[in-house]
């Protein structure tokens, strides 16, 4: 899982597929929740919830585990709305590699 980056993407919803397809992952914004898109070792897509971690420290899944990103991006996963419904409320960040201090 990577950390959240400050500045947030300049995307749309017909770009975002292509986006997780190249980068494997992002964080969406949606008022006070904050999501965790990601694959699962290339093989299926997730969300998850940021503000619930388990016993490993990770974030808890969200969403169903899905085969294809246009699944994913059809699951009602947000308060019953998929990510096309919510997503001009929503503000995207990448995920990028912590940095050893």
């Amino acid at each position: 899982m990577g950390k959240i980056a400050q500045e947030k993407l300049d995307i749309n919803y017909d770009e975002l597929a292509d986006y997780l397809h190249v980068n494997h992952s992002v964080y969406m914004k949606c008022g006070s929740k904050v999501y965790y898109l990601t694959d699962v070792n290339y093989e299926a897509w997730r969300a998850q919830d940021t503000s619930i971690r388990n016993s490993k420290n990770h974030f808890v899944d969200c969403s169903d585990l899905v085969p294809t990103v246009d699944e994913f991006l059809s699951l009602p996963f947000v308060d019953g709305h998929t990510i096309k419904e919510v997503f001009d409320h929503c503000e995207f960040y990448p995920s990028t590699k912590g940095v050893k201090a």
